[in-house]
């Protein structure tokens, strides 16, 4: 009732799954999903970029195809290409795709050792493995309660802090580092993410990092830390270029990716269900779930092919979807075709790689840190036990101090560096799975006092109902 005497009549479509808003009342709520994720959806590949080595116009057909694949993905997730029975390809549901971060950490070590080739066919194998995933997701499930998959969260969270500082610091390489220009320039966007995330509202609290970054942008223009050569040479339109960097298979790598997709197609369950009961007052159905998961899969391994990095539901844009309860799918498509067009124009994507490491870190710390704490509250979902804490503890210490211990894995093999040695995330995530599978769970005592009275009360009532069957007997 309240809604019809705010808005005029049309503007309930927002809210109905298949409803059809005009382009007024969409348009202006697709820019806001845009806005939420496009800075999150370049970044990676801005990081494996510079990871890599690669030149200004690699930098810039990475980043094109992240928009563009991140657009195209969102839209088989939102229009299903089959639907048979109880299966169906995409998950119908109003969510957005784009390249995650949880990637990132496993993704730096893949491009240090190797190539970003090698990073696409790990990739390919990955999908297959998220693909099964979404197949088997009911019998898979119980391998990733809350407890690791927060775990595991967490182990990004933490592990992407130092690519944070190097960039705050100027970038790891670079002739500045660790300059007081480069300090102060990341610290006037932190200080502008900040100040809005607390005190900001509507737009500015949601376009926060955004906003950050472009001022921050301004501020390292003063400083001569923006070089345009790129822009001026990169053209006005643009296709992606298939299998451009090529696509290496390295045992290694591709294990290390796959245990990530099956945590993260775990973890796509939690995003799902989210924006249905955000949005729709109800759990997604178990083909919504298949649906979705088993696209996620497949589509990485078209996203591989065309040189788009590893794809994923974004958080920032199912909190968008819970707080304002717009479902209409017709949103969401004109936020995929905005990303595409961005990502068919290189000059953009060239304007996006003139911005100075200094505020990609100070923007993205405060990223990093809210995966960690998303992370944490995961894993206080469970009760902090000794059991749980064990956990957790274990996972945490052996994934990060591996990494972080120099040479520690020295003698072993070079694909056991790479798989264990590199980036935390596989490392906890086993650990913690393995950890949960073996240790005993420990019982609440008041739960072992109510099992006692309901046998004991059972006990009495078949005692009755056979002195009862013996009298009807007799």
């Amino acid at each position: 009732m309240g809604r019809q005497q705010e808005t005029n009549p049309v503007s309930e479509e927002l809210f109905k799954l298949d409803g059809k808003p005009g382009m007024a009342q969409a348009l202006p709520l697709a820019l806001q999903h845009v806005v939420a994720m496009i800075v999150g959806c370049v970044t990676p590949a801005i990081i494996v970029s510079g990871v890599a080595g690669l030149s200004e116009q690699d930098s810039i057909i990475l980043i094109q195809a992240a928009l563009v694949m991140s657009a195209l993905t969102t839209l088989v997730q939102l229009y299903p290409l089959i639907k048979t029975g109880r299966f169906r390809l995409g998950s119908g549901l109003p969510v957005i795709m784009g390249i995650s971060f949880a990637y990132v950490p496993t993704l730096q070590a893949i491009a240090g050792d190797f190539d970003v080739a090698t990073i696409f066919g790990a990739q390919i194998v990955g999908g297959i493995v998220a693909a099964i995933v979404g197949i088997f997701i009911r019998q898979i499930r119980s391998f990733f309660p809350p407890l690791i998959t927060g775990t595991v969260v967490f182990a990004i969270g933490l592990s992407l802090y130092p690519t944070a500082i190097n960039y705050m610091a100027g970038g790891a390489g670079n002739e500045n580092y660790g300059s007081w220009q480069n300090w102060l320039v990341a610290f006037i966007t932190l200080a502008i993410v900040t100040g809005l995330n607390h005190y900001g509202r509507g737009i500015w609290k949601l376009a926060s990092i955004l906003i950050g970054i472009i001022c921050g942008y301004i501020v390292s223009l003063f400083f001569g830390m923006v070089d345009f050569s790129a822009v001026s040479g990169a053209s006005w339109f643009q296709l992606p270029q298939p299998v451009h960097f090529g696509i290496k298979f390295e045992a290694s790598s591709c294990v290390a990716l796959g245990v990530l997709f099956a945590i993260n197609a775990i973890q796509a369950i939690g995003d799902f269900s989210a924006t249905t009961t955000g949005g729709l007052d109800r759990m997604p159905t178990n083909k919504e779930l298949n649906g979705g998961i088993v696209t996620y899969g497949l589509s990485n391994v078209i996203c591989a092919f065309f040189g788009g990095l590893p794809t994923a539901t974004y958080s920032q844009n199912v909190g968008i979807v819970s707080s304002t309860k717009v479902v209409a799918k017709r949103v969401f498509g004109m936020a995929a075709g905005i990303l595409l067009l961005a990502g068919l124009i290189p000059k953009f994507s060239s304007v996006l790689t003139t911005i100075p490491y200094c505020v990609l870190g100070g923007a993205t710390v405060s990223v990093f840190a809210s995966i960690s704490m998303t992370g944490i509250k995961l894993i206080t979902a469970s009760p902090m036990d000794y059991r749980n804490t064990t956990i957790v503890g274990l996972a945490i210490a052996l994934g990060m101090g591996v990494t972080q211990a120099n040479e520690a894995l020295a003698t072993f093999p070079a694909w056991v560096t790479t798989v264990f040695g590199k980036s935390p995330v596989v490392l906890a995530a086993i650990t913690g799975i393995t950890l949960n599978l073996i240790l005993p769970m420990k019982r609440d005592p008041k739960d072992v006092r109510k099992l006692r009275h309901i046998l004991h009360r059972e006990a009495k009532l078949e005692e009755a109902r056979r002195e009862e069957a013996m009298k009807t007997s007799e």
